[in-house]
């Protein structure tokens, strides 16, 4: 194996393009890893842990460094080649001949370009987000920042300014938002309704949402909060802004709220605000569950499916849907008696580590909850293991796995060959800016582990997140998952009580 590295001067990239980046030159031959990122030293620090960097690259802040381990010197000069090249390529903006317009450089421009833009999106390195972020609240934009290892104080400061200034701060850390029917960041095509959604953003938006879009209902505004905004120290003030906002909105009728546990003054001030509304309101704070079913006109939802269906018979004056407890699953083969649930959403994770807690006796995560143990090592599972794949821990010199498949490939791969595991859970998360076809890129593993185990093996157990709407298409990836003999659940909390009653029942 053999590492090398490149800077690119002057050139600036999103987080989600160079995420993007980094996975297609992974998948070129020879090549073993790859990344391509801003030099933050918080950037930096991450390559150094996962192996991809040994010195000091010489990069700065404002420069992207390209780092690549490959089999040998022609393929790391391919690799590296490859990825200057897409990193270079410019987007077509007018066709030969025609006009050109200039590329817009600053937030300023973009207004200037689109006088009615009430909204910017901040992708920029951490360290740069905040000064782009009170740029564009100094212009009265709203603003919704994927970026994250933003300061805590820096947060504060910037939603403080949001609220005395009449605008809303969604972030830092917001992967996922829809506002006026537009999917923003890694979020689904989902059909328009009245039915909004405050949440700390991510998969848990995305479950909600599509299992509201699969009834035939739709949203109004989903809302990304960032996933400190329910922290003492945040105060709640993103969510405060969007309870208000979802509340005056004609457009929304029902409100739901997710969120992993607040801190409990915050709740109180969040349950507090969410009665007075004069709406519905469906509050699933996953591992907060209150002492009734329902408070003060508030319905609270133990599962994210629940929330949806809660919000789904709010909306249409009480008709009640549900989905099949469990689905159909073989029993688990004689002496495999473990789970081992790989997701690539945190929510989801926290989700299935809410359900399983009390269930079973160690259960394990990389991720912290009450009932559950912490893995003394994430990249090995013991006993009932529940991981959240795109933790910092496994993302390190990597693309997320809702864009790079191979971590959770070679992690399923070392699952089945564990004798005692018995049921495989894992999502699929579809949308904007997920991979283009990831059933595809799970399907060599997927058929690896039934060509190697055959009917002694572990259950493959999934669901997928999405809507037929999205760029990947619900339909086709279902359907590529079963002819794989995958096990299919309608969603997460659906398929964690199946392998709950699967284990038990083979105890």
């Amino acid at each position: 194996m053999t590492m090398g590295t490149r800077i690119i001067a002057d050139l600036y990239r999103d987080s989600v393009a160079l995420m993007q980046i980094s996975s297609t030159v992974s998948q070129l031959d020879g090549v073993s890893q790859a990344s391509c990122i801003m030099a933050t030293p918080a950037n930096l620090e991450l390559l150094h842990e996962a192996g991809l960097l040994s010195e000091d690259p010489g990069a700065l802040l404002n420069e992207v460094l390209i780092a690549v381990e490959a089999d040998n010197d022609d393929s790391l000069a391919r690799a590296l080649d490859a990825a200057e090249a897409e990193l270079r390529a410019e987007p077509v903006t007018a066709t030969p001949g025609a006009e050109q317009s200039e590329p817009l450089r600053s937030v300023e421009m973009a207004l200037d370009a689109h006088v009615g833009a009430n909204l910017a999106l901040i992708a920029t390195p951490g360290p740069f987000a905040t000064a782009e972020a009170t740029k564009a609240l100094h212009l009265g934009l709203n603003v919704m920042m994927f970026s994250d290892n933003v300061p805590v104080e820096d947060e504060i400061a910037l939603k403080t300014r949001a609220e005395r200034d009449g605008l809303m701060v969604m972030g830092p850390d917001c992967g996922t938002a829809i506002v006026d029917g537009a999917p923003l960041g890694f979020a689904n095509v989902v059909r328009r309704g009245d039915i909004g959604i405050i949440a700390a953003s991510g998969t848990g938006l995305q479950q909600v949402s599509c299992l509201i879009d699969a009834t035939g209902c739709g949203i109004s505004q989903a809302i990304g909060t960032g996933g400190r905004d329910l922290s003492a120290q945040v105060g709640g003030r993103t969510t405060i802004r969007a309870m208000r906002a979802l509340a005056d909105d004609p457009d929304t009728g029902v409100i739901v709220m997710i969120s992993k546990p607040p801190a409990p003054d915050v709740a109180a001030a969040i349950l507090d605000l969410a009665a007075q509304a004069g709406k519905p309101v469906i509050a699933s704070l996953l591992g907060f569950p209150p002492g009734d079913a329902t408070v003060s006109g508030i319905t609270f939802a133990d599962t994210l499916e629940s929330a949806a269906l809660l919000a789904v018979a709010a909306s249409r004056d009480g008709t009640q849907l549900s989905f099949d407890e469990t689905v159909a699953a073989p029993e688990p083969a004689r002496g495999r008696k473990y789970l081992r649930a790989l997701y690539s959403g945190g929510t989801l994770c926290y989700e299935a580590l809410s359900m399983l807690g009390g269930r079973f006796d160690g259960v394990h995560s990389n991720t912290s909850y009450d009932t559950t143990q912490t893995l003394n090592d994430p990249w090995s599972s013991a006993g009932h293991t529940v991981l959240d794949l795109g933790d910092d821990v496994f993302t390190r010199g990597r693309p997320h796995p809702m864009i790079d498949h191979r971590l959770r490939n070679e992690r399923l791969l070392a699952e089945a060959a564990d004798p005692e595991t018995a049921v495989i859970l894992f999502d699929v998360v579809l949308g904007h800016g997920s991979h283009e076809d990831p059933v595809a890129a799970m399907a060599p593993s997927l058929a690896q582990i039934r060509e190697e185990h055959g009917d002694d093996g572990p259950v493959l157990l999934g669901f997928v997140c999405g809507t037929q709407a999205d760029p990947q298409g619900l339909a086709r990836q279902k359907k590529g998952l079963a002819d794989l003999g995958v096990v299919l659940a309608e969603n997460n909390a659906q398929a964690v009580r199946t392998a709950g009653g699967m284990l038990e029942g083979s105890q």
